[in-house]
């Protein structure tokens, strides 16, 4: 029996050049479909992340308004400061942020990398419900405009 066995491990060589290719070519496949899924959930990631900074400085927004009732206004600079009374301890990837308190409404710029996210523009706000609205999983710049949310790539 050990003489079979050694016999027929002596035969055996190896893989051969055609298994070979077939493995590296079904890895191929597996990587070409899998780094565009990669690529989407990364991209979906940074657009949550700008919604969810804007969120917080909107609640960021609401506290200051408390300490602070006679504001019309609140911007970035007053949410994010360095005196100790910050609201915010970061911007995150918050660029603009301004809330009018009579219209209830946000205007805002967010810049993950790679992505701008517009909320609202000029003069014109949206709502709280507007940014929780938004889906993360967003394919273009035309995303959200009805609501005056845009999501440029």
């Amino acid at each position: 029996m050990k003489k079979f066995l050694q016999k027929k491990l002596k035969e055996q060589k190896g893989m051969t050049l055609i298994e070979l290719l077939a493995v590296i070519v079904i890895i191929a496949i597996i990587a070409a479909i899998a780094i565009p899924a990669i690529g989407n959930i990364i991209d979906n990631s940074r657009v949550g992340a700008a919604k969810s900074d804007a969120l917080n400085a909107l609640s960021a927004a609401t506290l200051y308004l408390a300490d602070n009732p006679n504001e019309t206004t609140v911007e970035l600079s007053d949410l994010v400061t360095t005196s100790g009374n910050a609201y915010l301890d970061d911007a995150g990837t918050l660029d603009s942020f301004v809330y009018t308190v009579s219209s209830d409404t946000v205007i805002a710029v967010a810049t993950p990398t790679g992505i701008t996210v517009n909320f609202g523009s000029g003069t014109t706000g949206v709502s709280k419900a507007a940014i929780s609205a938004l889906p993360t999983n967003t394919s273009g710049a035309a995303t959200g405009e009805s609501a005056g949310i845009s999501v440029t790539r």
